[in-house]
């Protein structure tokens, strides 16, 4: 069952029947889409059904777990109370703890570790996610969660590198931001965010309520296995909501989003301000997955967009949403199912939707001559060119032109490869990646090195040697 808002968008109509055959064929059960432009919502889109034991369809107000797109609330909110003079996040975190102490380690300042240090994944906490409970349940507290007495994860939270030195993304760390916000005010992670962010915001069908718990939303799509049934009673509760405990629909993360994008472009009308927008979306580091803010991810350029986004994953749902730091366009999109089921329906939906919208064509991409000798130099296989995720690029010439060709292009996006684009002084931008590349040569012409920078932003390049990158040539 297919249904839309007035204010759908014509432009994507031919889209959805792709997005149907990519559903059938990957078993996802459910989704459900905004799209926004010029700081508004275009269009709303859901299909499926919030069950496959009742059939339910989903609608435009059904919610769905955002697992990690929590922690975009958890680090607003702590933002918010830093500007209000609460908490202040530069200083030792342990001073705001009452119920709980740091664990000892013997890493160099992890006993003065702080709030931004947890914020941003710099605090070297350890515990990268957490397993659902369901009805029924022993649910742990969160002084369990941090002490190691879970079924699954029985590790208590260590330190596994001095705060500050390196950066590995913590679920952990934003367990000990949910027990500080709480022991130091004495109310409840959920009654805060509903107060300071859902409430203002107009998110009226969005919680950081459990299942089973009252206040919890009656309009919920279920988790799904990677073979469609249903897992357990299809609602997970989270105790860590801080880290992956929320509920909400892409309309309301769509309003959330829209919120940031009008305050970058500095309009002071809102809940969330012009500083607070930057500081969020701020770069503190181009080593860090491309790009890291607070907790904002900055390091993907999907169809030439400079986007700031979050995405979530918990067993049996995954979320994600994009928008772009200029323009006010984006797109959230929620789906019922696990990583195999969700994976080709959310490329077809970047791609078609980026394509159809032309969000590509928004900022044009300036090309210079390329040097021949330049050009053939570069063609060839590397090594975590892009990314140092694990991925293989191979730079490939076509009919003069240069494109980057991955799995980790076809991962995300459902295409082989992205257009490189010559700026001048062998400087490259590619169309689906954010950062700038340029090629570094040494005296005798060979390249020696390539510097990844963002243009715009400050940020200290990343550089990495052609040896590293292209092993054994």
């Amino acid at each position: 069952m297919v249904s839309k808002a007035p204010v759908q968008s014509s432009r994507l109509d031919q889209l959805w029947p792709t997005v149907s055959a990519e559903m059938e064929r990957s078993k996802l059960n459910g989704i459900s889409v905004a799209v926004f432009d010029d700081y508004r919502i275009v269009d709303l889109h859901t299909q499926g059904v919030k069950s496959i034991d009742t059939g339910a369809a989903i609608d435009e107000r059904t919610a769905f777990s955002t697992a990690s797109i929590s922690k975009v609330t958890t680090a607003l909110l702590c933002l918010m109370l830093a500007r209000d003079g609460v908490i202040d996040l530069d200083v030792p975190i342990s001073g705001y703890l009452k119920s709980w102490k740091l664990p000892k380690s013997d890493k160099p300042g992890a006993a003065e570790v702080t709030w931004r240090q947890l914020l941003t994944h710099t605090a070297g906490t350890s515990q990268h996610g957490f397993a659902d409970f369901y009805e029924g349940d022993a649910v742990p507290s969160l002084i369990d969660s941090l002490e190691g007495r879970l079924p699954r994860y029985d590790k208590p939270i260590e330190f596994l590198f001095a705060p500050g030195t390196n950066w590995k993304y913590s679920g952990g760390g934003y367990v000990i931001l949910q027990l500080a916000l709480e022991d130091h005010l004495g109310k409840s992670l959920e009654d805060l965010v509903r107060e300071r962010i859902f409430a203002p915001l107009g998110m009226i069908d969005t919680t950081m309520v459990q299942p089973g718990s009252e206040g919890f939303l009656g309009n919920a799509a279920l988790v799904h296995d990677k073979d469609g049934a249903v897992i357990r009673t299809g609602l997970p509760i989270t105790p860590q909501i801080s880290a992956s405990g929320m509920w909400s629909t892409p309309t309301d993360m769509a309003k959330f989003m829209i919120a940031f994008q009008r305050a970058l472009d500095g309009r002071e009308d809102g809940v969330i301000t012009p500083s607070l927008a930057r500081e969020m979306t701020d770069i503190i580091s181009l080593r860090y997955v491309g790009g890291m803010g607070t907790p904002f991810f900055r390091g993907m350029g999907f169809g030439n967009t400079d986007w700031f986004r979050h995405d979530g994953s918990n067993t049996g749902v995954n979320v994600e949403m994009l928008a772009s730091m200029k323009g006010g366009y984006g797109v959230v999109i929620m789906g019922n199912g696990d990583d195999p089921n969700t994976n080709p329906v959310f490329a077809t939906l970047r791609r078609g939707i980026i394509d159809k919208m032309g969000w590509r064509h928004r900022q044009p991409l300036d090309k210079q001559p390329l040097e021949p000798a330049l050009r053939d130099t570069l063609v060839g296989s590397y090594k975590g060119l892009l990314y140092n995720m694990g991925f293989d690029y191979r730079i490939e010439q076509v009919d003069g032109e240069l494109w980057i060709a991955s799995e980790f292009f076809q991962h995300f996006l459902g295409i082989d490869r992205s257009r490189m684009h010559h700026l001048g002084n062998d400087v490259f931008a590619v169309e689906d990646f954010p950062n700038r590349l340029r090629f570094e040569r040494s005296a005798d012409g060979t390249v020696a090195n390539v510097h990844i920078f963002r243009a715009g932003d400050d940020s200290a390049p990343v550089v990495r040697s052609i040896g590293e990158l292209r092993p054994g040539e």
